[in-house]
């Protein structure tokens, strides 16, 4: 059986995913409080405060870490601007999901991560196949996606994402080892 680390640090050029913490709760709220950010996700509400930050983080700390794992995404100079994880979807598959705080995004740190993320996941976790979404009005998400290796697989979901309060169209993807 694969023993996991309980709390593995990844280092990449620019960025550091590591496991979040309590302390991470204000600036999670800080920046997910935008409803830019929380509409492109299914599971953020909005409007996003330290509450949700710190339930977030308590669901987190409990995870099962042979099923589910979340990062904090860091920089050097700000700390924490996002965070990235691994869930298990409906189907029993790992399912990558990601956010940036808005004063994070083109600059190139979503791929960065979701690369890094990846490898560990192939590597360590040793996972061959992820599943990945977009809602179709973000394209950018897309692109990142693509950048990692990503491949659209054809099929539209309708998603639920708690900050739209609605279903949007989910352009479903798969990335394989």
């Amino acid at each position: 059986m694969l023993e996991l680390e309980i709390s593995p640090v990844i280092s990449t050029a620019r960025l550091t995913l590591r496991p979040l913490k309590a302390a991470d709760a204000v600036r999670m709220a800080l920046l997910a409080d935008d409803p830019g950010v929380g509409r492109m996700t299914t599971q953020m509400p909005w409007p996003y405060g330290v509450a949700d930050a710190e339930r977030f983080l308590r669901r987190v700390r409990v995870n099962d870490p042979a099923r589910e794992a979340v990062f904090a995404i860091d920089a050097p100079k700000p700390g924490l601007i996002g965070a990235i994880g691994f869930h298990p979807s409906d189907a029993g598959r790992a399912e990558l999901g990601y956010w940036l705080g808005r004063p994070y995004w083109g600059l190139g740190y979503a791929a960065e991560a979701v690369v890094a993320a990846l490898a560990w996941a192939r590597d360590v976790w040793g996972r061959r196949m992820v599943m990945a979404g977009h809602f179709a009005d973000n394209p950018a998400s897309g692109v990142v996606l693509c950048k990692a290796g990503f491949l659209y697989t054809g099929e539209v979901q309708r998603r639920w994402s708690l900050a739209r309060a609605a279903v949007a169209d989910t352009r479903m993807m798969v990335w394989l080892a």
